[in-house]
């Protein structure tokens, strides 16, 4: 006897299971739809940024960790008054804080939209020009490293096969005299 149908199965003998979330492509309830239609609006370029470690990768720690006592020390015997110090300490350490704000105020948006045109273009010639120009380079170089082998061992195999021929009949002796 036939294997027994359901009906919502019908005309087939074995059916795909049903997944209840739907698939990637075709969600079959609303809060999928939803989710995935929010994660194509929420990409790289918005991404939640980390406002408390803004140098994650650590690009600048051997360059701008400068601090007061980097630039500015005073050896023993040649100290002036504490209350110099502690300004000068404060002065330069207040000044280099607000002038880097202000300047990155001022310019960092600027200095961001050149640095992203920048990128953008590098990466276009990179992913567009340079690395198809170096395939093709290769697949050709193939090609005539092939044509040039079969040269090499059609003419110069022979040549030196016989060179070394001749030579190999040469005997030399060292002889020691007294």
């Amino acid at each position: 006897s036939p294997p027994a149908r359901s009906p919502s199965r019908q005309g087939f003998l074995y059916a795909a299971p049903i997944r209840e979330q739907g698939n990637i492509y075709k969600p079959n309830n609303k809060m999928m739809a939803d989710e995935l239609s929010e994660k194509a609006v929420r990409d790289v370029h918005t991404k939640e940024i980390d406002l408390v470690n803004r140098d994650p990768k650590h690009l600048n720690d051997d360059v701008v960790k400068i601090d007061f006592e980097d630039v500015i020390a005073e050896p023993e015997g040649t100290h002036s008054f504490d209350g110099i110090w502690k300004a000068s300490f404060t002065t330069f350490t207040v000044t280099k804080y607000w002038f880097y704000r202000l300047l990155s105020a001022i310019f960092g948006i600027p200095m961001a939209l050149i640095w992203g045109i920048y990128f953008a273009i590098l990466s276009f010639l990179h992913i567009w020009a340079v690395v198809p120009c170096i395939r093709s380079y290769l697949i050709e170089i193939q090609c005539i490293s092939r044509v040039y082998s079969i040269c090499i061992h059609t003419f110069c195999d022979p040549l030196f096969e016989a060179i070394g021929k001749m030579f190999s009949s040469i005997r030399a002796t060292v002889r020691k005299e007294i």
